[in-house]
């Protein structure tokens, strides 16, 4: 067995996509409308199809985290300076282990957290 990608569910297809396009570099593998793959295997349901299928109310938000490794940290920082979309919930920080992180909240709620 293995695990093969992590969805999230998103208000705003579009915005989505864009946010993650533009502050990850991740790209669209394919798009079916109200899914969509994404490079890193992360995938994006369109909330309505979720209520849909699950029957139950979307929670968002603060019982998990997608985590990002990034290269080149001081730049990920300076792209982030004039994003409205873009909530940070806790500037850079140093971790138990020594990494350089940032805390931060896509549009829809959901917790990521980049480390250098």
């Amino acid at each position: 067995m293995s695990l093969r990608n992590v969805l999230i569910v998103v208000s705003d297809m579009e915005k989505s996509k864009q946010f993650y396009r533009s502050l990850f570099g991740l790209e669209v593998v394919s798009d079916f409308g109200d899914n969509v793959i994404m490079t890193e295997r992360l995938v994006l349901q369109a909330e309505t199809v979720w209520k849909d299928a699950i029957k139950a109310e979307v929670r968002s938000g603060n019982d998990f985290e997608l985590f990002f490794e990034e290269g080149n940290f001081d730049g990920f920082l300076s792209r982030l300076k004039d994003r409205k979309d873009v909530i940070v919930l806790k500037d850079e920080y140093v971790n138990s282990w020594g990494r350089r992180c940032i805390l931060l909240k896509d549009p829809d709620g959901h917790l990521i957290e980049v480390a250098g």
